[in-house]
């Protein structure tokens, strides 16, 4: 009898995580068609057209795809190659970039909120409610506007910032511990607080350019992205994912209660800080280089765990292909709804997430706890 039970338990469990695998790979497959078509779209339309097969052409010219001076001029900065034509400049030097970063951003934010809500308990959690968005913020706004020699150190600047924020998050919510609840709302006094400094900085700025500048950084802009930013968020973006995937089953035991994880020998306020490292180095990373994306990260992480469950290193593996598909697919809106005027991405995520989150609270019974 205990035989077949154990039989009966082991096929669920595997038809289980059979249905698990089929929809993170539905997830997977549907947002890469997605980030194709959104590819394929931003490459196209602008001020020099081109037809779908025209861009899929330059896309994958393999004149410059397997050309090694090519690659050396957008990865490492060296001088671009002479023999470059008009089509393939503005393909690769301007548009393509500009995917580029919404791809490394996207896949930032929403991992580092699907962290966030793990290591909180609590699915309101995300880089913004924390504060952390703000102190990383506040931090590259005071470097663009008063420090413009230290722009080659944004990400780093920005992961302090971010690391501090977080930090007096939890020193304010702590009490004989935190509680989900206490570190959302100690979250928004930090992020009303850093917001109100990031506002009050605008009237000590003279300059009408630097004030239009970050302006646009604050609503959250990939105008005007080029490979710079790549090479800016790229190093920063994939240490902050291997480590995301390294600590998955640490998430996975943070998921079930201090409690639980204090009873199977984990330091649970050690390791909690530590994972909490790896989320603010990846805002730092989609933060420099686009400023503040809303929404990204609080959204996309409950879409994909409403798809493929609460596993750790599925829900991060969903995140990191839904948020690039989101975040790009958004930037097509925002550069071809009000052409030739081009809106802040930030605007359209805010315009999509917003309603989003609202049916999702109406939704959900006990929306906030994971």
């Amino acid at each position: 009898m205990a035989t077949l039970l154990d039989r009966l338990a082991n096929r669920r469990a595997a038809a289980s995580r059979w249905y698990a695998d089929s929809t993170l790979a539905g997830v997977v497959l549907g947002s890469i068609a997605v980030l194709v078509g959104a590819t394929l779209l931003q490459v196209s339309f602008g001020a020099f057209p081109l037809t779908l097969g025209e861009a899929w052409g330059a896309v994958f010219d393999p004149e410059i795809v397997f050309s090694i001076e090519a690659w050396q001029s957008f990865l490492l900065g060296a001088d671009g190659p002479e023999w470059f034509t008009q089509r393939q400049h503005i393909v690769w030097n301007i548009r393509l970039p500009r995917i580029l970063v919404g791809v490394l951003v996207g896949a930032n934010l929403a991992v580092s909120g699907a962290i966030f809500q793990i290591i909180t308990r609590n699915e309101l959690a995300s880089p913004y409610i924390l504060g952390v968005s703000d102190g990383s913020g506040l931090v590259v706004l005071v470097v663009l506007t008063a420090f413009s020699e230290l722009l080659p150190f944004v990400p780093m600047l920005a992961a302090l910032g971010g690391g501090a924020a977080f930090l007096l998050v939890y020193v304010i919510a702590w009490k004989n511990g935190t509680s989900p609840v206490r570190l959302v709302l100690a979250g928004v006094i930090v992020s009303t607080v850093f917001g109100s400094v990031q506002r009050a900085l605008f009237f000590f700025i003279d300059d009408l350019s630097t004030v239009m500048s970050a302006q646009a950084w604050l609503s959250g802009s990939l105008l005007n992205t080029d490979w710079g930013e790549v090479r800016i968020a790229l190093p920063f973006t994939v240490v902050a994912l291997v480590l995301a995937f390294v600590v998955t089953n640490e998430l996975d035991v943070l998921a079930l209660g201090e409690e639980t994880a204090d009873s199977l020998g984990m330091p649970v306020e050690k390791m909690r800080f530590a994972v909490a490292g790896i989320a603010v180095l990846s805002t730092a990373a989609a933060i420099a280089v686009a400023g503040l994306i809303g929404f990204v990260g609080l959204i996309v992480p409950h879409m994909v765990r409403n798809v493929v469950g609460g596993d750790s290193r599925q829900l991060l593996l969903g995140c990191l292909f839904l948020g690039p598909a989101l975040l790009v697919g958004a930037d097509v809106g925002a550069r071809l709804a009000l052409s030739p005027i081009q809106l802040p991405v930030g605007i359209i995520t805010g315009l999509v997430g917003g309603p989003y989150f609202l049916y999702l609270m109406r939704k959900t019974e006990n929306l906030g706890e994971v």
